[in-house]
């Protein structure tokens, strides 16, 4: 069992990781042992994140780059070619949301919500297949959906849509890179307390229908994530692909 989840001599690259969901995903990898590559645009975030998983020992770089510019993901790509760093896992976690109506909704933040929670995905992913395919190694590339790959809310809608399409773009990799001995899926987490919810959790009425409509009657902690993202990045799924994992207290089971 040790030896299925064991990630020792795999590097993984994490977008979004400074903080939240990303930075769990990039610790949990690390204590599996991997060599973790995270990605922010705040160098502040960056410093503070990296500190933290180098006094635990763990082997931590950062790249700060927009996942949305496909020049600078290959830059960062075109740099690993060039110290031979090659990127076995790739975890598509960056995300913004915006709330607003969607008759009050600007064209320029639907197109900013999709590109950072969708193209980015596209981006990245395309950038470390192209070099998995090369390397004729395999990998695995696990994208971020959320509850709204399946259910809306009201005043959502660009993440809605973008989280509905991280779904089927995980499908589309599968169906694409599978020969390659590539495996991508997804997973989607329920209401998580994180600093993106914070918010919403001090909403006394949003709280209250979180934690009423679960069946486990609470919110989800990050670090519940981590096994399922170790799973998904480690040889015990080989055979598992185009697949989305929720990890949401049993929300979606319910009416």
């Amino acid at each position: 069992m040790q030896t299925l989840f064991n990630l020792s001599g795999k590097t993984a690259l994490i977008t979004g990781s400074t903080r939240g969901l990303g930075f769990a995903y990039a610790q949990g990898l690390a204590q599996a042992g991997a060599k973790v590559l995270l990605n922010g645009t705040r160098q502040e975030h960056m410093d503070t994140a990296l500190e933290q998983l180098q006094k635990q020992g763990f082997d931590a770089r950062g790249f700060l780059f927009n996942v949305a510019d496909e020049a600078a993901i290959e830059a960062v790509f075109q740099q690993l070619d060039e110290e031979s760093i090659h990127v076995d896992i790739v975890i598509n976690n960056a995300g913004i949301q915006f709330r607003k109506p969607m008759l009050e909704l600007a064209l320029s933040d639907w197109q900013r919500v999709l590109d950072v929670n969708l193209t980015s995905a596209f981006l990245v992913s395309r950038a470390a297949a192209k070099r998995m395919v090369q390397r004729q190694r395999g990998g695995k590339i696990i994208n971020i959906g959320s509850l709204t790959s399946e259910a809306a809310r009201p005043t959502v809608a660009p993440y809605t849509a973008a989280k509905g399409g991280i779904k089927l773009l995980t499908k589309s990799m599968a169906a694409e890179w599978a020969p390659f001995n590539i495996q991508t899926n997804g997973i989607g987490p329920g209401y998580i307390l994180t600093d993106m919810n914070e918010a919403l959790v001090e909403n006394e009425e949003f709280n209250k229908w979180v934690c009423s409509s679960n069946p486990s009657g609470r919110w989800g902690k990050p670090d519940e994530l981590v096994g399922t993202a170790i799973y998904l990045a480690s040889s015990a799924s080989d055979y598992v692909n185009g697949q989305m994992i929720y990890v949401d207290g049993g929300w979606l089971a319910t009416l």
